[in-house]
């Protein structure tokens, strides 16, 4: 007999986690890993679920757990009954500073988390920044690598728009970090990808500052919002440059109101590139009056007049 198969194989731990045989066998017939380690991780959270802990644990995003429960459901082994926690409202539960004390020194990654936050933030965090820092990790259920990405990135928004010594706060990361939870953005993956569509906003954003003549200020608050939506419609710098000079032409100066209207015109149409739009948004010549006719370049009807007077009185001699 080979040797291999001469071997036994103990589980470690003397921990015991009592698994009804029926759901064992239910779990078993779903032949579906990831479902069997959700089954587990709620079994051991006592019975209940909590989608963003559950998608922390599991490295899932929130929306492949939800999935993931339904399936669950579907076979009986989550009750009908039993919802899932809506999602978490624009503020973080209060926490205990002994507890958040406790898992800086239990979790190796919350506090290589803090250790970063306070890099950063250039400061030692005060208690409420503790709480809140640990509300993003645990409630929002973001991994520390996550978070890590996202301080950096409201950092690094903080120096290009008001200068190098600009600090971020924990107020404005804590914004951020609602913002990318309601995008379900909770891998490192998904952050990546996230900063780098926002640079590359920027990049557009920056050509168009140029396009607009916009120099020597930061736009306004409603400025911004025009800029922001154009761009998130596909719209590049080069394209509205032709918003801009339509508009100027029209009204004589930069209307905002009025270039909107342009461009969210070429974007009904689904004109987005330059050529799109001088093939599908042609402007003809202006129309000329009625009754009126353009003599031919350098002539005039006078002139031909005495050409012609001139040549019959030149024949008569």
């Amino acid at each position: 007999m080979d040797e291999r198969e001469k071997k036994r194989y103990r589980l470690q731990s003397s921990r015991a986690l009592s698994v009804p045989a029926e759901d064992a066998e239910k779990l078993l017939a779903l032949r579906d890993g990831d479902c069997a380690l959700l089954y587990l991780h709620v079994l051991l959270s006592g019975g209940e679920l909590d989608t963003a802990q559950a998608g922390r644990a599991l490295g899932r995003s929130v929306e492949d757990v939800r999935a993931l429960a339904d399936k669950l459901g579907r076979a009986g082994l989550l009750r009908s009954d039993a919802e899932l926690l809506p999602p978490p409202p624009n503020e973080l539960p209060e926490y205990r500073v002994e507890d958040i004390l406790r898992r800086s020194r239990e979790d190796g990654s919350f506090k290589a988390l803090v250790a970063e936050a306070q890099r950063v933030m250039g400061h030692t965090l005060s208690g409420a920044d503790m709480k809140t820092l640990f509300g993003i990790y645990d409630r929002l259920g973001m991994p520390s690598e996550v978070i890590m990405l996202l301080i950096n990135h409201v950092a690094d928004r903080l120096r290009r728009r008001y200068g190098e010594g600009r600090l971020p706060t924990m107020h404005a990361v804590e914004k951020e970090a609602f913002h990318w939870a309601d995008r379900e953005i909770l891998t490192a993956g998904q952050a990546e990808e996230h900063i780098a569509r926002w640079e590359a906003m920027q990049q557009e954003s920056e050509k168009l500052r140029r396009a607009l003549q916009i120099g020597g200020r930061e736009p306004s608050a409603t400025e911004r919002k025009y800029m922001e939506s154009w761009l998130a419609m596909g719209f590049g710098a080069e394209a509205l440059s032709l918003a801009y000079d339509r508009t100027v032409v029209g009204t004589g100066k930069l209307t905002w109101a009025y270039m909107d209207k342009i461009v969210r015109s070429w974007y009904e149409k689904g004109l987005f590139t330059p050529e799109d739009i001088e093939k599908g948004d042609r402007r003809g010549p202006a129309p000329r009056k009625s009754g009126s006719a353009a003599p031919a370049p350098g002539k005039s009807k006078g002139d031909d007049a005495d050409r012609l007077a001139s040549i019959l009185n030149i024949n008569k001699r």
